[in-house]
């Protein structure tokens, strides 16, 4: 049976509106709701008088003007980015110049594939270019805060967590979200990294999950085991799919996503595809030729 993620959709939130959820963090959720991004792209704001801002969002006016409203009597000493995906860090620009903070991220677009010489897709933010690199293990601190920087490729190669450690909770970004698993999309997304980076948060201690979809996330180790075993499960059912004759990943999709949209099955197709690789990975699926959304695949028993 597929293993059951252990969802909750019901949480309070208005569209740029500062949130207080702990003593230390605010939200402000941007208007910009589909079917990737469940409500919005929540932007964390650490600390108080002298902050931090995690992913600051996407390059919405509504939502620039929200964030610079909602310190406008504070000071902004740095902006975190967990990755580069539009909904994510376009918003740094602006908010840099306006707050002349620095910007703190993994790297570029595709630093974490580039540096090992693979080519990645054309989406993204290619504009940003982060004004301070940061490593995994690295601490950063503020006025009442400390943040770690955890690195958690697979979602997108340059992906990042931010661990704060007074309150015992990590930003998670879209490595794990409160409503949905992680789209992951060959070359830059990478499912061997992905479940290597759930296993990663498995083994840490913190105790409260604040995604950038979607509500906090308390029960954390099921949470991140119910992710693992989501995916593997979703591995069996490749398997499965092909022992009955399957061999196109369009084929496969509706089958393995009855229950979802067909507006999704595009995403939903990327996601097979990383799993196709790591399946290619361990010698269980062959293929002629390289492996894309197109390809035929075969079982190497058959």
């Amino acid at each position: 049976m597929p293993v059951k993620i252990p969802f909750n959709f019901k949480y309070d939130f208005e569209y740029c509106k500062s949130e207080q959820v702990t003593p230390l963090i605010r939200r402000v959720t941007a208007r910009n709701p589909s079917g990737f991004t469940y409500n919005g792209t929540g932007t964390y704001i650490v600390g108080q008088g002298r902050v931090a801002v995690i992913d600051p969002g996407p390059l919405l006016e509504e939502h620039i003007d929200a964030l610079k409203d909602a310190l406008k009597d504070e000071e902004v000493s740095h902006i975190f980015v967990t990755h580069t995906h539009g909904d994510h860090s376009p918003a740094a620009e602006p908010l840099k110049a306006f707050w002349n903070a620095r910007t703190y991220a993994y790297g570029p677009h595709g630093a974490g594939k580039l540096e090992q010489g693979v080519a990645v897709e054309a989406g993204g933010d290619r504009d940003f270019e982060p004004d301070v690199r940061v490593k995994h293990g690295e601490f950063i601190e503020g006025d009442g805060w400390t943040i770690e920087c955890v690195y958690t490729p697979g979602h997108t190669s340059n992906h990042l967590c931010f661990a704060l450690a007074e309150e015992n909770a990590i930003f998670t970004g879209d490595h794990i979200m409160g409503w949905a698993t992680s789209v992951i999309a060959p070359p830059d997304g990478d499912m061997t990294q992905y479940l290597d980076s759930l296993h990663l948060l498995l083994q840490r201690n913190e105790t409260i999950y604040w995604p950038s979809h979607g509500p906090c996330i308390n029960d954390v180790k099921p949470y991140v085991q119910a992710y693992i075993d989501h995916r593997l499960d979703r591995e069996h059912q490749i398997i499965d799919a092909m022992q009955q004759g399957y061999s196109l990943i369009k084929e496969m999709v509706p089958v393995m996503y009855a229950d979802t949209d067909p507006v999704m099955y595009s995403a939903a197709g990327w996601s097979v595809l990383a799993a196709m690789l790591r399946l290619i990975d361990s010698g269980q699926v062959t293929c002629s030729g390289p492996p894309a959304l197109s390809s035929e695949f075969r079982l190497t028993s058959q």
